[in-house]
């Protein structure tokens, strides 16, 4: 991505963080463990999900695998085509560094290390923060005036 800095940096730091994160939960606490943060509303569980957004569709891991890897390259060729707009520049990076932290679990492991846990919502990771962040930016800029150029 010729002239894409700015969106290798936030890719790479997306990335590691989430990568950094993982490893420093896995080291510290075994599967299923739990310890509460702010009692009662969040707390840091690492589970294993061997399946989709909340745990569905469970193992698949290759077809995971094939689906990541398409909306890597979509992803990927968006954000090389992507000229101007730097929200949407964010936006695809996010997604993309989201997509790449589950793909690299799944890859190397067999499944997504999660371990973010709100009590009132699915365990989830670093990575999934980012593709949900990137896709409410992403949202917001396909649906905000003079969006005419995302509807193609």
């Amino acid at each position: 991505m010729p002239g894409k800095k700015r969106e290798v940096i936030i890719v790479f730091l997306v990335l590691a963080l989430d990568q950094l994160t993982k490893l420093i939960v896995t080291a510290n606490l075994t599967l299923h463990d739990s310890i509460p943060l702010v009692k009662g509303v969040f707390s840091l569980t690492l589970i294993h999900n061997r399946g989709a957004a909340f745990g569905i569709f469970k193992n698949q891991l290759y077809i995971f695998i094939f689906i990541s890897l398409i909306a890597v390259a979509l992803i990927y060729s968006m954000l090389k085509n992507n000229k101007s707009d730097k929200l949407y520049s964010l936006s695809l990076s996010l997604i993309l560094a989201g997509a790449l932290g589950n793909l690299l679990d799944r890859v190397f492991l067999g499944y997504v290390i999660d371990f973010l846990d709100f009590h009132i919502w699915p365990v989830f990771n670093i990575a999934d923060s980012a593709i949900t962040c990137g896709t409410l930016i992403l949202g917001w800029v396909v649906l905000r005036p003079n969006s005419r150029k995302y509807a193609s």
